[in-house]
Protein backbone atom coordinates (compact mmCIF):
# COMPACT_ATOMS: atom_id res chain seq x y z
CA UNK A 1 0.00 0.00 0.00
CA UNK A 2 1.50 3.70 -0.98
CA UNK A 3 1.57 5.76 1.69
CA UNK A 4 0.50 9.44 1.22
CA UNK A 5 2.46 12.00 2.44
CA UNK A 6 1.27 14.73 3.78
CA UNK A 7 1.63 18.63 2.75
CA UNK A 8 4.45 20.70 3.77
CA UNK A 9 2.81 22.72 6.64
CA UNK A 10 3.55 25.87 5.39
CA UNK A 11 2.09 25.72 2.42
CA UNK A 12 -0.77 27.96 1.59
CA UNK A 13 -3.82 27.00 -0.49
CA UNK A 14 -6.68 28.87 -2.06
CA UNK A 15 -9.49 26.41 -2.73
CA UNK A 16 -11.98 28.55 -4.96
CA UNK A 17 -15.55 27.09 -5.23
CA UNK A 18 -19.15 28.15 -5.12
CA UNK A 19 -20.06 25.06 -3.25
CA UNK A 20 -19.83 25.74 0.28
CA UNK A 21 -19.79 21.57 1.43
CA UNK A 22 -17.01 20.84 -1.40
CA UNK A 23 -14.98 24.09 0.30
CA UNK A 24 -15.76 23.12 3.98
CA UNK A 25 -14.71 19.10 3.23
CA UNK A 26 -11.38 20.01 1.11
CA UNK A 27 -10.31 22.95 3.78
CA UNK A 28 -11.04 20.16 6.81
CA UNK A 29 -9.16 17.18 4.81
CA UNK A 30 -6.02 19.81 3.69
CA UNK A 31 -6.10 20.98 6.71
CA UNK A 32 -5.36 17.71 8.75
CA UNK A 33 -2.61 17.07 6.09
CA UNK A 34 -0.77 20.59 7.11
CA UNK A 35 -1.73 22.45 4.82
CA UNK A 36 -3.05 26.21 5.72
CA UNK A 37 -5.95 26.75 3.49
CA UNK A 38 -8.06 29.88 2.46
CA UNK A 39 -11.60 29.86 1.00
CA UNK A 40 -13.29 31.77 -1.63
CA UNK A 41 -16.70 31.21 -2.62
CA UNK A 42 -16.74 32.89 -6.15
CA UNK A 43 -14.18 34.50 -8.53
CA UNK A 44 -14.38 38.00 -7.39
CA UNK A 45 -13.72 36.89 -3.27
CA UNK A 46 -10.67 35.09 -5.03
CA UNK A 47 -9.35 38.08 -6.40
CA UNK A 48 -9.19 40.44 -3.95
CA UNK A 49 -7.69 37.36 -1.71
CA UNK A 50 -5.44 37.16 -4.44
CA UNK A 51 -4.26 40.76 -4.62
CA UNK A 52 -4.03 40.53 -0.35
CA UNK A 53 -2.41 37.39 0.20
CA UNK A 54 0.14 35.21 -1.18
CA UNK A 55 -0.35 31.58 -2.22
CA UNK A 56 1.38 28.61 -2.64
CA UNK A 57 -1.21 27.13 -4.84
CA UNK A 58 -5.02 27.64 -6.32
CA UNK A 59 -7.64 24.70 -6.65
CA UNK A 60 -9.91 26.28 -8.70
CA UNK A 61 -13.57 25.18 -9.52
CA UNK A 62 -14.26 25.62 -13.03
CA UNK A 63 -18.43 25.50 -12.73
CA UNK A 64 -19.23 28.49 -11.06
CA UNK A 65 -21.77 31.49 -11.57
CA UNK A 66 -21.10 34.38 -12.94
CA UNK A 67 -17.38 34.36 -13.62
CA UNK A 68 -16.37 30.80 -14.50
CA UNK A 69 -13.19 29.60 -13.36
CA UNK A 70 -11.82 29.52 -16.43
CA UNK A 71 -12.30 33.16 -16.62
CA UNK A 72 -10.69 33.58 -13.48
CA UNK A 73 -7.70 31.31 -14.65
CA UNK A 74 -6.88 33.36 -18.04
CA UNK A 75 -7.08 36.40 -15.98
CA UNK A 76 -4.44 35.25 -13.31
CA UNK A 77 -2.35 34.17 -15.77
CA UNK A 78 -2.23 37.35 -17.50
CA UNK A 79 0.28 38.47 -14.60
CA UNK A 80 0.87 35.87 -12.38
CA UNK A 81 2.32 32.13 -12.56
CA UNK A 82 1.02 30.53 -9.30
CA UNK A 83 0.01 27.09 -9.75
CA UNK A 84 -3.59 26.17 -10.39
CA UNK A 85 -5.35 23.09 -9.96
CA UNK A 86 -8.61 23.07 -11.59
CA UNK A 87 -11.79 21.01 -10.47
CA UNK A 88 -15.06 20.41 -12.04
CA UNK A 89 -17.57 17.92 -12.43
CA UNK A 90 -17.46 18.36 -16.32
CA UNK A 91 -15.81 15.09 -18.19
CA UNK A 92 -15.65 16.35 -21.60
CA UNK A 93 -12.14 16.04 -22.95
CA UNK A 94 -12.00 19.64 -24.51
CA UNK A 95 -13.06 21.40 -21.47
CA UNK A 96 -9.65 19.86 -19.68
CA UNK A 97 -7.65 20.27 -23.06
CA UNK A 98 -9.26 24.21 -22.60
CA UNK A 99 -7.81 24.57 -18.81
CA UNK A 100 -4.64 23.16 -19.73
CA UNK A 101 -4.25 25.73 -22.52
CA UNK A 102 -5.18 28.25 -20.94
CA UNK A 103 -2.35 27.49 -18.04
CA UNK A 104 -3.32 25.33 -15.41
CA UNK A 105 -0.76 22.84 -13.87
CA UNK A 106 -3.41 19.84 -13.81
CA UNK A 107 -6.92 19.14 -14.08
CA UNK A 108 -8.88 16.97 -11.43
CA UNK A 109 -12.42 16.09 -12.75
CA UNK A 110 -15.62 15.80 -9.65
CA UNK A 111 -15.78 13.76 -7.51
CA UNK A 112 -12.17 12.13 -6.58
CA UNK A 113 -10.70 10.80 -4.08
CA UNK A 114 -8.99 12.97 -1.42
CA UNK A 115 -5.85 11.44 -1.20
CA UNK A 116 -5.61 11.51 -5.48
CA UNK A 117 -6.09 15.25 -5.03
CA UNK A 118 -2.81 15.82 -2.15
CA UNK A 119 -0.90 13.58 -4.71
CA UNK A 120 -1.85 15.89 -7.32
CA UNK A 121 -0.94 19.14 -5.22
CA UNK A 122 2.39 18.01 -3.68
CA UNK A 123 3.26 16.67 -7.67
CA UNK A 124 2.15 20.17 -9.25
CA UNK A 125 4.01 22.11 -5.93
CA UNK A 126 7.16 19.80 -6.24
CA UNK A 127 7.13 20.88 -10.29
CA UNK A 128 6.71 24.40 -9.87
CA UNK A 129 9.87 24.66 -7.08
CA UNK A 130 7.40 26.29 -4.35
CA UNK A 131 6.87 22.69 -2.53
CA UNK A 132 7.71 25.06 0.70
CA UNK A 133 10.53 24.55 2.86
CA UNK A 134 10.73 23.84 6.83
CA UNK A 135 10.01 27.21 8.37
CA UNK A 136 12.73 28.68 10.60
CA UNK A 137 11.99 29.26 14.46
CA UNK A 138 10.79 33.46 15.02
CA UNK A 139 12.39 34.95 18.09
CA UNK A 140 10.81 38.51 19.29
CA UNK A 141 12.28 39.40 22.61
CA UNK A 142 12.21 36.28 24.96
CA UNK A 143 10.14 34.54 23.03
CA UNK A 144 11.03 31.78 20.16
CA UNK A 145 7.76 30.31 17.76
CA UNK A 146 8.53 26.85 16.21
CA UNK A 147 6.20 26.60 13.39
CA UNK A 148 6.87 23.12 13.09
CA UNK A 149 5.43 22.10 16.49
CA UNK A 150 3.51 25.30 16.56
CA UNK A 151 5.05 25.74 20.31
CA UNK A 152 5.82 29.00 21.63
CA UNK A 153 8.69 29.58 24.87
CA UNK A 154 9.58 32.23 26.70
CA UNK A 155 13.40 32.13 27.99
CA UNK A 156 12.56 28.76 27.13
CA UNK A 157 10.32 27.73 29.10
CA UNK A 158 6.73 26.63 27.18
CA UNK A 159 3.80 28.77 26.92
CA UNK A 160 0.47 27.40 26.40
CA UNK A 161 -1.45 28.71 23.20
CA UNK A 162 -4.88 27.94 22.44
CA UNK A 163 -5.63 27.42 19.05
CA UNK A 164 -6.97 30.00 17.70
CA UNK A 165 -4.19 32.07 19.12
CA UNK A 166 -1.53 30.15 17.68
CA UNK A 167 -3.45 30.77 14.53
CA UNK A 168 -3.32 34.54 15.43
CA UNK A 169 0.55 34.72 16.16
CA UNK A 170 1.28 33.14 12.65
CA UNK A 171 -0.31 35.06 10.80
CA UNK A 172 1.27 38.48 12.64
CA UNK A 173 4.25 36.46 12.13
CA UNK A 174 3.65 36.58 7.90
CA UNK A 175 4.57 40.20 8.18
CA UNK A 176 6.64 40.52 11.30
CA UNK A 177 7.26 44.55 12.53
CA UNK A 178 4.45 45.56 9.98
CA UNK A 179 1.11 46.73 10.44
CA UNK A 180 -1.83 44.20 9.79
CA UNK A 181 -5.45 45.25 9.46
CA UNK A 182 -7.58 43.27 11.36
CA UNK A 183 -9.46 42.08 8.20
CA UNK A 184 -6.60 41.26 6.94
CA UNK A 185 -5.66 39.45 10.10
CA UNK A 186 -9.26 37.54 10.00
CA UNK A 187 -8.42 36.25 6.05
CA UNK A 188 -5.46 34.66 7.10
CA UNK A 189 -6.62 32.96 10.22
CA UNK A 190 -9.85 31.96 8.11
CA UNK A 191 -12.31 33.45 10.29
CA UNK A 192 -15.08 35.55 8.83
CA UNK A 193 -15.50 37.64 11.99
CA UNK A 194 -12.79 40.47 12.08
CA UNK A 195 -14.09 41.62 15.65
CA UNK A 196 -13.00 38.38 16.94
CA UNK A 197 -9.47 39.01 15.89
CA UNK A 198 -9.78 41.85 19.05
CA UNK A 199 -10.78 39.17 21.65
CA UNK A 200 -7.79 37.51 20.64
CA UNK A 201 -5.11 39.76 20.08
CA UNK A 202 -5.85 40.67 24.03
CA UNK A 203 -5.69 37.43 25.06
CA UNK A 204 -2.23 36.96 23.47
CA UNK A 205 -1.11 39.91 24.36
CA UNK A 206 -1.82 39.37 28.09
CA UNK A 207 0.31 35.58 28.05
CA UNK A 208 3.00 37.62 25.81
CA UNK A 209 3.09 40.47 28.65
CA UNK A 210 2.43 38.16 32.06
CA UNK A 211 6.10 39.51 32.97
CA UNK A 212 6.47 43.67 32.89
CA UNK A 213 9.91 43.68 31.46
CA UNK A 214 9.20 41.79 28.66
CA UNK A 215 7.86 45.21 27.18
CA UNK A 216 4.86 45.71 24.61
CA UNK A 217 5.52 43.12 22.18
CA UNK A 218 1.66 43.11 20.79
CA UNK A 219 0.95 46.77 19.92
CA UNK A 220 -2.56 48.12 18.73
CA UNK A 221 -1.89 51.03 15.98
CA UNK A 222 -5.22 52.97 16.66
CA UNK A 223 -7.33 53.12 13.20
CA UNK A 224 -4.95 50.67 11.32
CA UNK A 225 -4.49 47.15 13.01
CA UNK A 226 -1.83 45.17 14.86
CA UNK A 227 1.87 44.34 14.83
CA UNK A 228 4.40 42.06 16.43
CA UNK A 229 7.46 44.00 17.40
CA UNK A 230 10.40 41.80 16.80
CA UNK A 231 13.05 43.66 18.20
Amino acid sequence: MIEIDALDRQAHLLIVDDDERIRSLLQKFLASRGAHCTVAENAAAARNLLDSMQFDLVLLDVTMPGEDGFSLLRNIRSHASIPIILLTARGVAQDRIQGLALGADDYVPKPFEPDELLLRINAVLRRSGKAAQPEEPARFGPFVFDPGSESLTRHGAPLHLTPAETALLRALLRTPGEIAPREELARRMNSGAPRSVDVLVTRLRRKLEAIAEDGCHLQTVRGKGYRLRIG
